[in-house]
């Protein structure tokens, strides 16, 4: 695997690729990969001829100086872990590499970016759209492939690359969890033991949101009773969440039950480390 820290660097190395009509998968991250990191560069080695991994912790998605800082940067192993996993380019940019003096311009996204983690944490989604619009215009993928966790992100991603019509193609990869539930993540590792279980509130959540539904036997579930037994997992371990919410899953616009394809998100603090978490319904329960 070959590691690149320049722009410049990126365009030549892929340039035989393209010459040659190879596909090129890509895959998006802020380093510190886990798991659900891995099986996304595994599933775009399986299907495209060069895999190129990102990893830039980007400070425009942060709207909090310590979360900024105190997000884990271990970049020796995550190189180590990307190559085992299938990546043949790692673009590893510096800050200054991705936003030159001068730098003056912002991408931003309305509709699916407005709500919940748009409302929770201003100017989030701004970040989020700008570097992932450089991203793809430096890399030029076929494909780009992200994790369905950061639901909201990925429904903003989709909707930026349709309205720009920027070619490559976004897909969406089951979140992985641990055996007990937790969606992998990052921030897992700012968690003390006690706060982890704590943290169980959110999958917990999810699951019980989703047995209303299945109880519903393919009738319409309301969203009151979805999201009050996906609250009371919540109460019964002491978090106030953020948000809980039963959404439509392109446009995050709520909805009084589910009738279609439906998403229940939720986020919480727990301990020092915010968390997200989120599960897609039908009326005969989880897709």
């Amino acid at each position: 695997m070959r590691l690149l820290r320049t722009v410049a660097e990126v365009r030549t190395a892929l340039k035989g690729a393209r010459r040659d009509g190879r596909s090129i998968g890509f895959v998006p991250t802020m380093g510190a990969l886990h798991e659900g990191h891995l099986h996304l560069i595994r599933t775009a080695r399986d299907h495209h001829d060069e895999v190129v991994v990102s990893i830039f912790v980007n400070p425009t998605q942060f709207n909090d100086a310590a979360d900024l800082a105190a997000y884990p940067r271990v970049e020796a192993s995550d190189a180590e872990a990307a190559a085992n996993a299938g990546a043949g380019l790692l673009f590893a940019p510096s800050a200054e590499e991705m936003y030159p003096a001068g730098f003056a311009t912002t991408v931003h996204v309305g509709g699916p970016s407005e709500r919940l983690e748009g409302a929770s944490r201003p100017g989030h989604f701004d970040g989020v759209a700008t570097v992932v619009t450089k991203l793809l215009n430096i890399v030029g993928a076929d494909v780009a492939y992200f994790g369905q966790k950061d639901a909201q992100q990925l429904a903003v991603v989709r909707q930026m690359v349709a309205d720009l019509n920027i070619p490559t193609k976004i897909e969406a990869v089951e979140t992985v969890r641990d055996a007990d539930g937790l969606a992998l993540s990052s921030r897992n590792a700012r968690l003390t033991a006690a706060d982890r279980e704590q943290a169980l509130a959110l999958s917990r959540a999810l699951r019980a949101a989703q047995d209303v539904v299945t109880s519903a036997n393919g009738t319409s579930a309301s969203a009151e009773d979805v999201l009050a037994a996906a609250r009371a997992e919540f109460a019964a371990r002491g978090i106030e969440p953020d948000y809980v919410e039963l959404v439509d899953p392109t446009t995050f616009i709520p909805l009084p039950a589910v009738d279609g394809d439906a998403l229940v998100a939720v986020a919480a603090r727990v301990g020092d480390v915010r968390l997200i978490d989120n599960l897609p319904l039908t009326r005969n329960g989880s897709h």
